[in-house]
């Protein structure tokens, strides 16, 4: 330890210990003046060799340097050994020989603090349990080239303990293709060097630390999962044998992107225990009978068909009757159907069923016995299929990887693409190899596919490199937290389809000594240079936008002199985004996403011109996308996460004739779809089904699950919160003109709105924070008691429908009032949230004891509760198919004037420019009550109910509709949209060498498909599809435009222009118009208005045939100047 610690490894050793924080605007290790004053007397103490000492100093230093926010009791997440992190950057500056990263730690009775507001969305996938378990997981990466810098990002943003990047290599200008780290000034340095510190930006509380000379099996002793992605056969068996035998076992992923091809071998020893198979939540039923059989039958409600399958095991809970299926045993489901099973068990003698109860599926553990990689090499039993047009090409993938590597081992070096020398050697390897093979001997090998792996094994290409990315960090998060089923055990793909139409020539893919030769090797300068020239739209900065980006950036798109990339995106950046959405950092939040994503694409490749926009893609905006803008593109990629939006932008599309590159996800699952002109359907040929939407009277008044009681919750929010002193403002804003429009309205509606006007500035003003105190505890009354109290009073547990049925049938369930007890935390919780949003709507201060249960429990219990007596003749709403819960009456008219005479009088009494603020709803903000006011409506009113109730988190994703969210499964995504990419850009590809995918990496499940076509309509000799528009280059009457379809064999029965009708043959006063030109008319009917620049409008026909069959007919376009 006599060598001197430099400047640059203290900066690193620094970066190690970065927290997280808002507190931060930029990297610590940026601020160098303070840095050069600690440097010395550190300098001095290494030189010493006084390393405990150093750390117990550098901690104490760190505690001073790094202040940090903290939330009310928040805990500070540990690294738990230190020392060991500092040890680690000083070996990777010092090339030492023991990678050491600190031990795992779990169940150590002090689980790591999850921060929820960056983690959320990856909280969503995994829960707490796995996420605590990713951060006692330390993991080895060795080869950071493309795949292993892709996988390292992956496992940094899912907050893995510590990752510790190995390779004994340089960064080579031929790497540029497809690290996303490495820049031109990184050639000749160490790849893992030239790593650390962008990869350290993304997570500060994740431990980084590199190694560059050559790892010892015994090292790796010190991973809970190690990847390797560029060693040889040879090592990565005896790598493999020593993690498949160690105890307990270390689990091994090697894995290899060559070209277009690419591999993945896991094994995570012989007895690995999944503990959850497919991360999806137990399926349940709400019972409606159960028969005294044996098999018992058991039927449930037709509200949601049941997801059993043969073999499940299932629990029972809150059966009335038949209590002996309450003992919480598992019992097995066989015949299931959609909305009954039988169940292997004999009820002949149980008690006769009477009502209610749950039944639910228990998740079973599930043990995997891998192979060890030597074994599996030569029986490597089923493939993993992605591609069942290719169910023969894993075998043949299998070969040809041996064969390479052979090749490797006896010549030192990879083949030279378009080397016909080179082709014939691997070959030949190949061929020997098969030979040898025994049982799995192929009978035959395909040249031409082993040609074109020839020429690109050298190659790592981006997209390739992004796709295998997501894969290889799922299987990581799997083998450290025993979350989904793992790969079992190899997993071939190639994307042959994405080569040039047109056969290349040794000339066409000789290097030129530029960033992008990897990719010249396998696609030629020709596509290169297309790619380079193109103008592309990306809509969307998210997650998506920010994959797509680097992607693009490292392929070389839109970096030449004719090229450009727009990109789009009004939203900013939060909190939530930074653990996916990679090229942000803390200090951007707050910041425009299209802008920061831009100027961070930039710095990856220099030449990228990109252009940042913060419109939203709309009708509104279509004056900055105009005509000539989406008729200057090449293409456009879809990075939205709304449908409505990805189905504008795919009117777009077909409109002008683009091609649409659409992606999705949604947890570990991902689809892709390819919308191309004229050879495909378009994204919106084919919707979901909407979703089910629970009905009102069920949401307000018998809900029988969470999702239910959280649904109210928000829905009170809004309307006590948002919508009712936005009411309360528009009406002191213009008082004559808010009466008038509730005169007008007379309705039940209206008297609703004056009723919670006049409430908020009279009945229930709240002038002090005790006032709030009090509206909240009768808040609590009225919701948990008084409603219920009237609910059951009105239907009693026993009362009847009109046909005799118990009313409280299964899915109602019977409330029981709450009586409120100062001593119980949730009714105290529920208090304080309400009281504190109350206060802030009205702009009244909050005083600081509200958060001491004891003084808050003082102050409610003098707060006077009325008692409350049920009242016979209430209607309570029962029909699921009602869409307002408010009755209406013969008298609302006389009711209004009666409540705008209650409003003026009391407005009269408020002080002058008197306003309310409205709260909008905030999720990601857990300071701001939101959360914790409905969590604590929902989970009172589910002790209404005797539903379960639940924590904060679960309750924030389902009221506040968050989309489960990941950094592997967006990796793999974009990877497999810029593989379309490439067919796009060179053009004349035919349907069937296009891919549309869905996959879902929990399971793993990959499925690729050729896309669908359009739908051909055919009317005589003509026919068309969607892609066609009909072009009249000629200002036409009416008259004239009938006539033209007249000669079609159609007649033009409806003619219309936007949303107004132009012409409808059933309106004889629509005959006057016949004469008149069509631009006139829509002028004066559909208020039209063509920009100066535009030549056409378009109308929409609808037309029959001469047997009066509708004719769904192409969209018009008039050229008339």
């Amino acid at each position: 330890m006599g060598t001197k610690l430099n400047l640059s490894s203290f900066l690193k050793v620094i970066s190690l210990f970065l927290i997280r924080s808002e507190t931060l605007p930029k990297p610590f290790y940026c601020h160098y003046r303070v840095l050069f004053v600690l440097l010395p007397p550190v300098a001095l103490i290494v030189s010493l060799g006084f390393m405990t000492c150093y750390s117990g100093v550098l901690n104490s230093l760190l505690h001073y340097m790094l202040p940090r926010k903290r939330g009310v009791g928040e805990v500070e997440r540990e690294s738990p050994s230190k020392k060991t992190c500092v040890d680690s950057a000083i070996t990777s500056e010092n090339n030492h020989q023991n990678p050491n990263p600190p031990a795992m730690a779990l169940d150590d009775g002090n689980p790591p603090d999850i921060d929820e507001d960056l983690h959320s969305r990856q909280l969503a996938v995994y829960g707490r349990e796995t996420m605590r378990r990713l951060f006692g997981a330390n993991v080895l990466v060795s080869g950071m080239q493309g795949l292993g810098a892709e996988v390292a990002k992956n496992l940094i943003l899912a907050g893995v303990k510590s990752v510790a990047l190995h390779d004994e290599g340089t960064v080579e200008l031929w790497d540029l293709s497809s690290n996303f780290i490495f820049s031109e000034n990184d050639v000749g340095k160490n790849r893992a060097l030239a790593c650390v510190q962008k990869l350290q930006e993304l997570n500060n509380a994740v431990i980084v630390s590199t190694w560059t000379k050559k790892i010892s099996k015994e090292q790796l002793s010190n991973f809970q999962a190690v990847v390797f992605t560029d060693i040889s056969l040879e090592r990565a068996v005896e790598f493999n044998d020593y993690c498949h035998q160690h105890q307990p076992s270390i689990p091994f992923i090697k894995a290899e992107v060559r070209g277009l091809f690419g591999s993945v071998f896991c094994d995570f020893g012989p007895a690995f225990t999944v503990l959850d198979v497919d991360g999806e939540d137990p399926h349940t039923g709400i019972i409606a009978s159960i028969s005294n059989d044996n098999p018992a039958l058991v039927s449930c409600v037709d509200d949601e068909r049941l997801e059993f399958q043969d073999g499940d095991l299932v629990v029972f809970s809150e059966v009335k009757g038949m209590t002996e299926l309450n003992d919480g045993k598992p019992r097995r489901v066989k015949n299931a159907r959609p909305y009954s099973f039988f169940l292997e068990e004999d009820t002949t003698n149980y008690g006769a069923y009477e009502r209610g109860g749950i039944v639910t599926q228990v998740k079973q553990p599930k043990v995997l016995n891998f192979k060890p990689l030597s074994e599996a090499l030569k029986d490597p039993g089923d493939f993993l299929l992605s591609d069942f047009a290719k169910f023969d090409r894993p075998p043949l993938l299998h070969l040809a990887f041996q064969a390479l590597d052979d090749f490797i081992s006896k010549s030192g070096r990879f083949p030279v693409a378009g080397s016909e020398v080179d082709v014939r050697k691997l070959l030949d390897l190949a061929v020997d190899i098969n030979e040898n093979s025994g049982d799995g001997k192929l009978e035959k090998i395909d040249e031409n596919v082993l040609r074109h792996f020839v020429n690109g094994s050298r190659a790592v290409l981006n997209p390739m490199a992004a796709m295998f990315g997501g894969i290889v960090g799922q299987e990581v998060v799997k083998a450290c937290s025993g979350k989904f089923h793992p790969l079992f055990q190899f997993f071939y793909f190639d994307s042959l389809e994405s080569l040039p139409t047109e056969p290349l020539k040794p000339v066409d893919i000789r290097p030129l000594n530029s960033r992008y030769d990897a990719q010249i090797s396998v696609f030629g300068v020709k596509l290169q240079k297309k790619l380079e020239e193109a103008k592309i739209f990306v809509v969307g900065g998210g997650a998506l936008g920010c994959e797509f980006l680097k992607n693009l950036a490292l392929m070389g798109v839109c970096c030449g002199n004719q090229g450009k990339l727009t990109i789009t995106d009004d939203d900013v950046i939060e909190k939530s985004n930074l653990s996916r959405q990679f090229l942000f950092r803390d200090w951007n939040i707050g910041q425009a996403k299209s802008t920061v994503a831009a100027s961070a694409a930039v710095m990856i490749n220099p030449h990228f011109k990109i252009e940042a926009l913060q419109n939203r893609a709309s009708p509104e905006t279509e004056n900055v996308f105009d005509d000539a803008f989406w008729e200057s593109l090449n293409v456009v990629i879809n990075a939205l996460d709304n449908v409505n939006a990805r189905i504008y932008i795919d009117a777009r599309c077909v409109y002008f004739q683009k091609p649409l590159l659409e992606s999705g996800t949604l947890g570990t699952k991902c689809n892709t779809q390819m919308v191309i002109p004229h050879l495909t359907e378009n994204y919106g040929a084919s919707r979901d089904p909407p979703e089910k939407q629970a009905p009102m009277c069920t949401v307000h008044s018998f809900p029988h699950n969470i999702d239910h009681c959280l649904t109210w919750a928000r829905s009170e929010f809004e309307g006590l919160l948002e919508k009712t002193p936005a009411e309360v403002n528009a009406f002191l804003s213009k008082p004559e003109e808010y009466k008038a429009a509730m005169r007008s309205a007379g309705d039940a509606q209206a008297r609703e709105l004056l009723e919670r006007v006049i409430e908020c500035l009279r009945d229930e003003r709240c002038q002090n924070f005790q006032d709030c105190i009090a509206w909240a505890r009768l808040k609590f009354e009225d919701y948990f008691a008084n409603r219920v109290k009237q609910l059951t009073f009105t239907f009693p547990e026993d009362a009847a429908t009109s046909t005799g049925a118990p009313f409280w049938s299964a899915p109602k369930r019977f409330p029981r009032p709450l009586q409120f007890s100062p001593n119980d935390p949730g009714h105290l919780h529920f208090v304080t949230a309400a009281a504190i949003l109350r206060a802030e709507t009205y702009g009244i201060p909050i005083t600081d004891w509200v958060k001491n249960p004891k003084k808050l429990a003082e102050e409610v219990s003098k707060v006077g509760v009325p008692e409350f007596q049920p009242k016979k003749g209430v209607k309570i709403v029962t029909d699921e198919k009602a869409t307002s819960l408010t009755q209406s009456s013969v008298d609302d008219a006389a009711i209004i004037d009666d409540l705008i005479l209650n409003l003026e009088g009391a407005a009269a009494k408020l002080p002058t420019g008197f306003r309310m603020k409205p709260i909008q709803f905030e999720k990601d903000d857990d300071t701001n009550y939101h959360m914790d006011f409905i969590a604590g409506l929902a989970n009172m009113r589910a002790r209404n109910y005797s539903i379960p109730e639940v924590e904060k988190l679960k309750a924030k994703l389902i009221a506040g509709r968050i989309i489960p969210a990941i950094a592997t499964s967006t990796a793999m995504a974009t990877g497999l949209v810029c593989l379309e990419l490439y067919k796009v850009a060179y053009g004349g590809h035919k349907l069937e060498d296009y891919r549309n995918t869905f996959a879902n990496l929990a399971l793993p499940l990959f499925s690729m498909a050729e896309p669908v076509p359009p739908k051909v309509i055919k009317h005589r000799d003509l026919s068309w599809t969607v892609w066609d528009r009909w072009i009249i280059e000629e200002n036409l009457t009416l008259r004239e435009l009938l006539k033209w379809f007249e000669a079609k064999g159609l007649n033009a029965y409806s003619i219309s222009c936007g949303q107004s009708l132009l012409y409808n043959s059933i309106f004889p006063k629509h005959k006057e118009r016949l004469d008149r030109k069509v631009v006139d008319v829509a002028r004066d009917v559909a208020k039209l208005e063509v920009p100066a620049k535009r030549r056409h409008f378009d109308i929409v026909v609808a037309c029959e045939d001469e047997d009066e069959n509708d004719i769904d007919v192409p969209l018009v376009s008039i050229y008339f100047r």
